[in-house]
């Protein structure tokens, strides 16, 4: 009996731009492109698979940076972010963000459709320094909305209140359906993770990247169709238009800071050359 292809060997659907051009890239390659701080590959990742992840991970990342309008410094969080595959990652689990090593970890054979949601845990523990006075190493910007920390004044800091307020509160600032869904879930389970404030906003921001146009089930998936979507811990309808809205609207305003910003040093170092 011929034996089942690994996820990692599966044919991932895809349909945003040719980046690479059906060539083949490294990881070296996207380390250098993106800027990440680190790669790491595991030790039983065989050369066959390594270039497998390497185009899979290179479109994905290039992809979301599409799907966000943002800069490939956007994505490494300004080269703060270290990437494993195959390595760094915990027990059972297909995927993983650690704060300490600001790494994203994925599994080799499991991560597939998971760099979206753990992408969002490593943006959300960065921004958490820069826009709440309070931060502290390993705290979420969400976990510390939900808190009400006190906001630091500056307009990009406005709009993503108004990412987290979509994400956990209705019209009359209580608990949305999808935060109470959440929360059911966990009871039914006998846990505390699903209405964990970090991760609704990384549910929250991978249904939002699943809907867009750009479709790559390596970057995405399961937020329609999967046991978890059965559970409701996914917005609908309304309530998810309107997390897309907020969340593309900041993401926006972000990419063209950012690129405004790197054009305005090219232009200071041109003036300090002349």
């Amino acid at each position: 009996m011929q034996r089942e292809k690994s996820r990692l060997h599966r044919e991932y659907f895809r349909n945003g731009n040719s980046h690479r051009d059906g060539a083949d890239v490294s990881f070296q390659d996207i380390k250098k492109l993106f800027n990440f701080r680190t790669i790491t590959i595991g030790r039983w990742v065989s050369a066959q698979e390594q270039q497998i992840a390497a185009n899979l991970f290179f479109d994905a990342l290039y992809d979301l940076a599409d799907i966000l309008h943002v800069s490939e410094q956007v994505i490494s969080l300004n080269g703060s972010l270290s990437l494993a595959f195959g390595s760094g990652g915990e027990k059972h689990v297909s995927a993983h963000y650690h704060p300490g090593r600001r790494q994203l970890a994925l599994a080799k054979n499991a991560g597939g459709g998971a760099l979206a949601h753990e992408w969002f845990h490593a943006f959300d523990h960065y921004i958490a320094g820069k826009v709440f006075a309070a931060s502290q190493a390993k705290d979420f910007a969400s976990a510390l909305w939900l808190a009400e920390a006190t906001l630091l004044s500056h307009p990009l800091n406005l709009k993503l209140d108004h990412c987290f307020k979509a994400i956990f509160l209705d019209e009359t600032y209580t608990p949305n359906e999808f935060v109470n869904r959440s929360i059911q879930a966990d009871k039914a389970m006998g846990m505390y993770y699903y209405s964990q404030p970090q991760e609704l906003a990384a549910r929250a921001f991978e249904a939002c990247v699943q809907d867009n146009v750009i479709k790559n089930a390596f970057l995405v998936q399961g937020t329609k169709q999967s046991a978890e979507a059965r559970l409701g811990i996914y917005p609908h309808d309304i309530l998810r238009n309107r997390i897309q809205n907020a969340f593309f609207d900041y993401f926006a305003h972000l990419g063209l800071g950012v690129s405004q910003s790197k054009q305005m040093q090219k232009a200071d170092s041109v003036v300090a050359g002349q």
